[in-house]
């Protein structure tokens, strides 16, 4: 049973424009959020969360002092504030600023303008990151099950080490490209892996045909989560054995349905 809920949300919002906190305030307003604190800079923002540490930070992402991806790897590299949700709404398409927010752990980039709905789904992404719904799993002995997390970026396997752990996995192994993940493979024994697709050395798709077709755990689920965005490189990745693909950022209950269906064996 959770204990928070939408209109329980602390929002901190990093924009520059008034128009735009202006819509985005009464956005949150209509969907139940009743805490909005509004800076305009990184900065402010900054030290606001080092005074009080919001539930989600909702950014844009050209800021006077620094982009939103800068702000959301400062958020990342500290100690204190790495776990904080953090949301980008940007017209912004420039892979070159998208991609590391990607692979930061966002809760959600949306589009500038974007649907009511849209930014819905982002709250509960969030209130879901926070404290995941977890009962259905209890039956199950969910602190046994070990998990492989292969990816290149320490920041995405961090957050999704967080979401496992929200979840009551703890006996989480790391590793940085398919090459070690290989090994590991060789050497230890999981209940699933969690891969990226673009790495070094052994690639997402190479490291999947690896466990398929060579290692001893040729059936263990296999759960792949890129930022890739070609249809034809991602259909391939699809046949190549994963049990299933989700974009970066992703929600957090796409993890919770692997551990059901495939891990656990739950019904859906």
């Amino acid at each position: 049973m959770r204990s928070i809920s939408i209109d329980q949300l602390a929002v901190l919002l990093v924009e520059p424009s008034s128009t735009q906190h202006r819509i985005i305030a009464g956005h949150l307003q209509q969907l139940g959020v009743p805490a909005l604190d509004w800076v305009q800079t990184a900065a402010d923002a900054l030290a606001r969360m080092d005074e009080v540490e919001p539930d989600l930070v909702i950014s844009a992402m050209h800021l006077p002092d620094m982009t939103g991806t800068e702000l959301v790897q400062k958020l990342r590299s500290s100690d204190k504030l790495q776990h904080i949700p953090f949301m980008l709404i940007s017209s912004e398409t420039d892979v070159r600023y998208l991609i590391p927010l990607r692979q930061a752990g966002v809760i959600a980039i949306l589009p500038k303008p974007y649907a009511l709905e849209q930014l819905r789904r982002a709250l509960f992404t969030t209130v879901d990151f926070l404290e995941p719904d977890v009962d259905e799993l209890q039956d199950y002995a969910i602190g046994e099950l070990r998990v492989l997390v292969v990816d290149d970026s320490l920041t995405s396997r961090h957050h999704i080490k967080r979401i496992l752990n929200r979840m009551g996995v703890h006996d989480v192994v790391e590793a940085e490209n398919g090459m070690q993940g290989a090994e590991l493979i060789e050497k230890e024994f999981f209940d699933l892996v969690v891969t990226d697709y673009n790495m070094p050395e052994m690639d997402g798709k190479e490291f999947t045909q690896y466990i398929r077709q060579r290692s001893r755990q040729a059936g263990i689920p296999i759960l792949m989560i890129t930022s890739e965005s070609d249809t034809q490189r991602l259909a391939s990745v699809q046949q190549s054995g994963i049990s299933a693909l989700c974009d970066k950022p992703f929600e957090p209950e796409t993890i919770k349905r692997i551990l059901k269906t495939a891990v656990l064996g739950a019904e859906t």
